[in-house]
């Protein structure tokens, strides 16, 4: 059947948003922004646990490089797909923070070969239930989605301010106005990029603002290219480099805590990527994206890293750029894979100053958070308790965001679950929706008083005053003659 005869029987070639193919240059242009995004998020995670576990510098490179490579590999998995493996949507992904803490605390028992053991087993137990998480798609609603998506653009929104204000806590110019003023110019230039006529230019606002910021950092003093030739060029991950795995019950039970986590944020992930390219994420895409996950983690330790998931990051520069093309984020993905097999492009990247970071981070989590707010807006509050179940959950998951100390009291495994403002707002909007929408036994007819605020509420009392013909003009109470009926204050009679 030719393209004329289709046109003409009205038929329709189906295709998704996130299918879209932009051409070689446009790929490699935004995937490049992709990475860049995330890219500090990706070394911090082995910086921290390869210091916690007392790895020389050295072999600490090698983690950082193991973790460049891994993230790279699992986002192909995750945006081109297997059969079974593969959400095939714009996630890049990368090692997860969720498990820091659960690692470092496994490294001062059996060092690293313990945490690649316990991230390897705990990850293969996650794959076997992904089967089960895929099925929880009619208990996230746009009420859950918009919490969650709201909550990770919050908890990011510290390690915006923490990049605009040089990103290293121990640093004497920690917080210097040079700093903040070098974000604020980067902010500045998204801004007025954003303005820009031309859409490639506004699409790319953030890579160009990334550009120029470092451009004025350079300029300025505020970074230098002096390392970027020193070390290898070209470097193939080592299999088992740091020796074989160490498997312990106690490290992978803890571990596998991290992993329901994990779960828990990659499935808020997708769900929130697929409502903002506005595609259908059922369960069957959510258990393909779930098993990447599971699989990317198992198999990250052979080189040396460790659990995958989806960057709430990058799921804010598909919100900000509109660019929902997942083969964009594939062709980032190909980009991980090189700074993992050429250091000296990972040494390019990191010369990038944080504030220009930070500059950059303010839209893009932002705009996660706008966005969140965006699918709230959509939700039905009328005679239900949606609001509570809204008011709770954000609510509690901005408690560790606030005071990131708040449960340093209480065992590891509360810490590892309520950490993450992201983890603790997704499951209490999931216990709550499931408590007050499906059972509804107990739940009264009419909303509390804090639901009912939402709505405009008139007394019995008052509509009993009102006699027939009354009516309301200009803000004031006639009678069916036109004569005004004066209207007195609460409390006044």
């Amino acid at each position: 059947m030719t393209l004329e005869t289709l046109e003409n029987t009205g038929a329709e070639v189906a295709t998704r948003p996130e299918d879209e193919k932009l051409g070689l240059a446009a790929n490699l242009a935004y995937g490049l922004q992709h990475i860049l995004t995330m890219y500090g998020g990706i070394v911090a995670v082995p910086l921290i646990v390869g210091q916690a576990a007392g790895l020389s510098p050295g072999d600490i490179g090698l983690l950082i490089t193991a973790s460049l490579f891994a993230g790279g590999v699992a986002t192909l998995l995750q945006t081109l797909g297997l059969p079974f493996f593969g959400c095939q949507l714009p996630l890049v992904q990368g090692v997860s923070f969720a498990g820091v803490a659960t690692m470092i605390a496994i490294a001062g028992n059996g060092g690293i070969q313990a945490i690649l053991g316990s991230v390897m087993a705990a990850s293969f137990l996650g794959l076997l239930i992904a089967p089960v998480f895929s099925r929880i798609t009619r208990f996230f609603p746009p009420l859950v989605a918009g919490i969650v998506i709201t909550t990770i653009g919050l908890t990011l929104m510290p390690v915006a301010g923490s990049w605009a204000m040089g990103g290293n806590r121990s640093a004497p110019d920690f917080g210097s106005p040079a700093n903040i003023l070098l974000a604020g110019m980067t902010l500045a230039i998204v801004l007025l990029l954003s303005k820009v006529g031309n859409a490639a230019i506004s699409r790319l606002s953030i890579l160009l603002a990334l550009v120029f910021g470092t451009v004025i950092a350079y300029a300025t003093g505020m970074t230098d290219f002096s390392q970027v030739g020193s070390g290898p060029t070209f470097a193939l991950p080592g299999i088992f480099h740091f020796g074989l795995p160490t498997f312990g019950i106690a490290a992978t039970l803890s571990m596998f805590i991290v992993i329901l986590v994990t779960m828990v944020e990659t499935s808020a992930d997708i769900f929130a990527v697929g409502e903002i390219v506005e595609t259908k994420v059922d369960s069957q895409r959510l258990g393909d994206g779930l098993r990447a996950d599971m699989l990317s983690s198992m198999l990250a330790p052979v080189v040396g890293s460790f659990t995958q998931s989806a960057f709430a990051q990058n799921v804010g520069l598909v919100a900000v750029t509109g660019v929902k093309s997942r083969y964009v984020v594939a062709t980032g993905g190909l980009i991980l894979v090189a700074l993992g097999l050429l250091p000296v492009m990972g040494r390019v990247v990191a010369a990038i100053p944080s504030p220009v970071l930070g500059g950059a981070g303010i839209v893009l989590f932002g705009t996660v958070t706008a966005s969140g707010i965006r699918t709230l807006a959509r939700v039905d509050y009328a005679g239900n308790m949606n609001l509570i179940i809204v008011a709770t959950s954000i609510g509690f998951g901005t408690i560790p965001i606030v005071l990131p100390g708040f449960y340093d009291q209480f065992p590891a495994w509360v810490q590892t679950i309520f950490h993450s403002g992201i983890s603790s707002s997704a499951l209490m909007a999931i216990v709550l929706n499931v408590l007050f929408n499906h059972l509804r036994a107990g739940t009264p007819t009419e909303p509390s008083v804090f639901g009912a605020a939402s709505e405009r509420t008139l007394r019995y009392a008052d509509i009993a005053q009102l006699e027939d013909g009354d009516y309301f003009l200009d803000g004031k109470l006639f009678d069916a003659a036109g004569n005004e009926v004066p209207l007195v204050a609460a409390g006044q009679h």
